[in-house]
């Protein structure tokens, strides 16, 4: 700071430094120290610490094995999926289709978060840098917005299915498919530059420890050396977009759905019907309870434990579980995954 020491020169208003004799009117000064201050504040911080679970080393090393096996699972079970969806053409529909999606960013989900998790329970150094930050926060939460919206449109295509059976691969045709799963991409690439740029626009001038095991809006605010009301606003603001309006949406179409199936006079055909909703009503509900109350409760009411296991729920259980949800429950998969593994007779 020593281009900044100021001497009072011999004329009134006007500030002159010390070490390099330029001289400043004294408005213009302090808009220079203003702005070397902020941008101090930005780059004096290059990395952060992520504090995760504990410091305790034996616990440490509990919890480094179990979310070892809950990862690798959630990559097999979620990789097998979209292979046997792609190996068997029965299962080359609209539903599974979107279902390999949602797979495939789970995957990622994971995979963005869980890997530096793993290695910062096992080792001494526990830091992320400012750009590994920035760009895990991004990733994590253009597939967070992406999966939150693709639930919707599953939810439109089960309701299509199910009152519009004649019409189903008419209206779900591959064009139709396609551009939804791009319109979910779209929202998630868009407003996630939003979140994360809000966020990290923000001066952060120590102390850089996150409380979490991993870069996370809500964790990362409580850092910033400045107000951040209006960030929790934004937040809400497009939690109310990203989370409550996709499942205002799906509530909607199930209550259709539920009327239809009550229209159905068979009872074996209502349970058919209900048991193809059952597993999507399931991971809508293990992703969406969580994340609402993660992004749209005010900052002041968030304890840093029960965000990491908010965290945890929808970032890994609900990954974990969701291939077992829709396998358990789907004779069509387990009927293709007989049928590649050769391992008995499909059911019928």
């Amino acid at each position: 700071m020593g281009d900044w020491e100021i001497d009072m020169g011999p004329v009134p208003g006007v500030w002159r430094m010390s070490e390099t004799g330029a001289s400043f009117p004294a408005g213009e000064y302090l808009r220079r120290r203003r702005q070397d201050l902020l941008w101090g504040n930005h780059s004096s911080l290059t990395e952060f610490i992520l504090l995760g679970f504990s410091r305790n080393k034996e616990i440490n090393v509990i919890v480094f094995s179990v979310f070892l096996f809950l990862y690798l699972i959630t990559l097999l079970g979620n990789g097998l999926v979209i292979t046997l969806i792609r190996m068997d053409s029965h299962l080359h529909t609209p539903m599974y289709f979107f279902f390999s999606v949602l797979c495939i960013m789970d995957m990622g989900y994971v995979t963005t978060t869980v890997p530096q998790m793993l290695v910062h329970l096992v080792s001494k150094k526990k830091t992320i840098s400012y750009i590994g930050c920035v760009t895990q926060m991004y990733i994590f939460l253009m597939l967070g917005i992406t999966e939150s919206w693709l639930f919707a449109i599953m939810a439109y295509d089960r309701y299509v299915a199910i009152c519009h059976p004649l019409r189903y691969k008419v209206i779900m045709s591959t064009l139709l498919c396609g551009s939804m799963v791009a319109f979910c991409g779209f929202w998630g690439i868009s407003c996630a530059l939003i979140y994360t740029v809000s966020v990290m626009i923000l001066p952060y001038c120590g102390p850089n420890e996150i409380n979490h095991f991993f870069c996370e809006v809500p964790a990362v605010l409580k850092l910033a050396c400045a107000d951040t009301s209006l960030n929790y606003q934004v937040d809400f603001i497009l939690g109310f977009i990203l989370l409550l309006v996709p499942l205002s949406l799906i509530i909607i179409v199930y209550i259709n759905i539920f009327a239809a199936i009550l229209r159905i006079r068979s009872a074996q055909g209502q349970l058919k019907a209900f048991s193809t909703c059952a597993s999507h009503i399931t991971m809508v509900t293990m992703f969406s309870i969580p994340c609402m109350v993660m992004y749209m409760r005010p900052g002041s009411e968030s304890s840093p434990e029960e965000d990491k296991k908010l965290a945890l729920f929808y970032n890994i259980i609900s990954a974990f579980l969701n291939p077992i949800i829709y396998s358990l429950r789907n004779k069509d998969v387990k009927r293709a995954f007989l049928k590649v593994t050769g391992w008995g007779k499909a059911p019928e």
